[in-house]
Parts: C-alpha cells; structure tokens; sequence
C-alpha cells in the first residue's frame, strides 16, 4: 500500500494544488538562472566584459548534418597478388602426438613489410674476341641506354628515384644519401647525388623546352613568380601554366624582360595574373585575378568599419562580381555586351572616387587602369577570374624553398626549373611521375630534341 491510500478527495486536491505551485516556483529559478549563465558566456549579455584583442573568436556554430551513407561497407582489403605465402600448419596432435596431414586454411593474417636486400650491381663485361680466320679482332656494341644513361654508372631506377625524392619528396640531398645506405647499403656521395640530379635534367632538356612551346601556344596562361635564393643572392621563380604543363623559369630578375622571354612577343593567349606590374609588357589579353582585388576590398572594409560608404561601395562591387561569375550563356555576342555592361558599371562606381580624398580612393584607380582586364572571363569561358592555378602550380616550389633555402649556383638553379617543370607537368597530367622520369630516361637522346 502507498502513503496516499486513505486520504480524502480534498486532501488530494491540496497535495497536487501544492506540487504545482513547486513546480512553477522552480520553473522561475532554472529561467533565472540561464539568464545569468547566458550573461556570462563570450558576448552573451549587454554587460558581459568584451574579450581581448588577442583572444580568437569562436567559430560559427555548425548545422549538424546527416551523416552520409556509405557506398560500402568499411573493410580494409587485402593485396589481390601476395608475393609471398607462408604456410603455417600442426605437424602432430598435442592430445594423442598423431602426425597429422591435410587441412584447410582457417584463417588469413596479411603482412606488408619493405624487402631488405643490399643494391644491386652488376659488371658488364665486353668481351673481345679475334677471328682464326683473318685475324680481326671483334668487339661487341651494347646499348646501355634502357639500363643507364650515357656513361653513368648509375642505373635508370635510380636516378628516377632519388630524382623523385628531392623533387616530389623535397628530400635533402645529405637525407637522400643515408636513406640509401640505410635501405641498400648504397653510399654514395652528396656531390655524385647532386651531379645525377644534373645528368637527369640535361636529359630532360628536350622536354622542358617543348614545355616552354606548349605554354607559348596556349589560349589561357596563369602567371606567377616567387622568391628563390641562389648562393645566399636573392633570385625569383616565375611560373607559367596550362591545366596540363607547369613551366618555371628561374631568372635574378623581377622586370617585364622575363614575362616577354618566356612567353614571347607574340604570344597571342590570355595572360591570367594578378596586378604586379611585371606582366603589362606582354601584348595579349590580360585577366587579372578578382582574389587579389577583393582581398583589398575586404581590407578596406576593416580599416573603415564606421564608415558606412565604404561598406556600401565594396558590397557593391562583390555583388557585380558575383553576378559576372553567375551569368551564362552560348551566344558569344551576348557574352561580349554584358562584359561591357559590366565594366560600364564597375566604372560608374569607382570614377567618382578617382584622384579624391576618400578612402576608395586607391582601389578606384586601379579599376579604372585595369577596367579592360577584368572581365574578360566573362567573355571567353576558358578564362578563370582568379590566379589560383598559378598560387597551387608554384606552390612545391615554395615549400621546397622553405626546405632547403635555395640553391648554391646557376647549374643547380637550372637543374631545379627543369626538374621542378617536369615532375610538375607529369602530376598535373596524372601520370606516375617515378614512372615517367624512368621512361624519360630510357629514350634515346637524340629523340629528345625538340
């Protein structure tokens, strides 16, 4: 029986009128008491103290989403062709000591290991031999050029590997060298590993020049250049690409000669980079990047949050911008009339603002010096608005920068723009780049020429 049995209707109704009024009472203290929680949390009240400057916002909340379905369930496969099976069987049985035979395979236990065998070398002997008959003395002629290049005594997978270590790998040269040892045995020295490097881009000449032909006849360029150091003197990087070919050019210049060099006078594609002024030279069609511009618009933007015609003027030139990228059509007349509605517009906002003492003042006269080039992506389809293939094409060239400082003189600069060039554009291609600097190396010189 409970506490309640025996009570009266109206004791009853006394007991429940009481609990409510608890409940109300202690609805009102939990409120209160968020309030105050609320007040307490990072800009979660009117008096709540603003954070320092140096403390890091918090994030925006992030709407949880579904988790995705799987195509498959998730199971690591095993190697299809194991290169080696070892069998592991009972000889006899531990209860009555029978020899046991036979069997099947319980279970499968897989292990990836690296094989440790010292290098291989090989001595290929020519031997001479002389004729009973005339007396001619006969010397066989072997084409070593499918095992090494030239008079190397380095082998083809060798050079292709430790070329892919410091290319792709951005391996040092002295870290390449105790890796070999570590894994073959091999010692070779830093200088003999440096001069293979060379040895790989002589023989890659061929190619890196056909390169620089593909980039010259190409309809759209991303242009780009970056610091690269050579024997502690400051040099440059320029980087010239297509969706399929990365073109670098190492040069201590910064000026315009360069630009036209690489590309030539009479390049006749459109040349995507951003404002340096390093590429106005080059006579063809010119994009310039929109990241750049509105990364100075949102610059401007913060170090004006109280001006409210600074606002209004660069939310109005992101919106042009982004009505450009939105419109499409097929009519190539039609693509033309709204670039110039567009740059009509983009005009119309900034020439106000041209030679003033506003703060829109210095972005306003770059639109109206650059207003012919920024949209033309507009018009030709194929043109990107922005420079990011040209920011992720020179990027490894950055890191390995960062690795290794630089070079120590002009024949590693031009071995590092030939290589960085080559393994760049069989990446950007897809191909296996230890594969294709393997097959590079195994052509005939000759056919190498452009």
């Amino acid at each position: 029986m409970s506490g309640l049995d025996g009570l009266s209707r109206e004791e009853l109704i006394g007991i429940v009128l009481g609990q409510a009024a608890t409940i109300e009472e202690l609805t009102r203290r939990v409120e209160a008491l968020e309030a105050e929680l609320e007040k307490l949390r990072p800009g979660g009240g009117a008096s709540a103290a603003p954070a320092p400057d140096w403390v890091k916002p918090n994030r925006k909340e992030r709407r949880a989403e579904g988790r995705k379905k799987r195509k498959s369930s998730f199971v690591r496969r095993k190697a299809v062709c194991p290169t080696k099976v070892v069998c592991h069987a009972p000889e006899t049985c531990p209860d009555c000591n029978r020899k046991l035979s036979g069997g099947w395979v319980h279970r499968t236990r897989e292990v990836i290991d690296i094989p440790s065998v010292p290098v291989e070398i090989t001595h290929h002997q020519i031997i001479a031999r002389r004729c009973g008959v005339c007396g001619r003395r006969v010397v066989p002629k072997v084409d070593f050029s499918g095992v090494a290049p030239g008079k190397s005594r380095i082998g083809l997978r060798l050079m292709s590997l430790v070329a892919e270590l410091h290319i792709v790998c951005r391996i040092p040269i002295r870290t390449i060298r105790a890796l070999l040892k570590a894994l073959y045995g091999l010692d070779i020295s830093q200088g003999e590993l440096t001069e293979l490097l060379h040895r790989v881009a002589a023989r890659g000449q061929g190619e890196y020049d056909a390169l620089g032909q593909q980039v010259r006849g190409s309809p759209v360029v991303n242009a780009d250049e970056t610091g690269w150091r050579e024997d502690g003197v400051n040099g440059y990087v320029w980087s010239f690409s297509t969706p399929e070919v990365r073109y670098f050019v190492w040069r201590r210049s910064r000026g315009q000669d360069v630009a036209v060099e690489a590309l030539g006078e009479d390049f006749g594609g459109v040349l995507v980079s951003d404002f340096y002024c390093g590429y106005n030279r080059i006579p063809s069609r010119h994009q310039r990047c929109w990241v750049h511009l509105l990364r100075d618009l949102d610059r401007l933007e913060e170090l004006h949050p109280e001006d409210e015609g600074v606002r209004e003027w660069v939310g109005y030139i992101k919106g042009l911008y982004a009505e450009a990228r939105a419109f499409r059509s097929e009519d190539a007349g039609e693509r033309l009339r709204y670039r110039y509605a567009c740059e009509r517009a983009l005009m119309a906002a900034a020439r106000p603002f041209v030679k003033t003492g506003f703060a829109q003042h210095t972005l306003a006269e770059r639109i109206e010096r650059f207003l012919p080039e920024l949209f033309v992506f507009v018009e030709d389809p194929r043109v990107p608005s922005d420079n990011n293939a040209a920011e992720r094409a020179v990027r490894p060239v950055v890191i390995a920068r960062k690795i290794s400082g630089g070079t120590r003189s002009a024949k590693g600069s031009r071995t590092r723009q030939v290589l960085s060039s080559l393994f760049g554009t069989w990446a950007a291609r897809g191909d296996e780049t230890l594969q294709a600097c393997h097959t590079m190396l195994a052509k005939p010189l000759l056919s190498q020429q452009p």
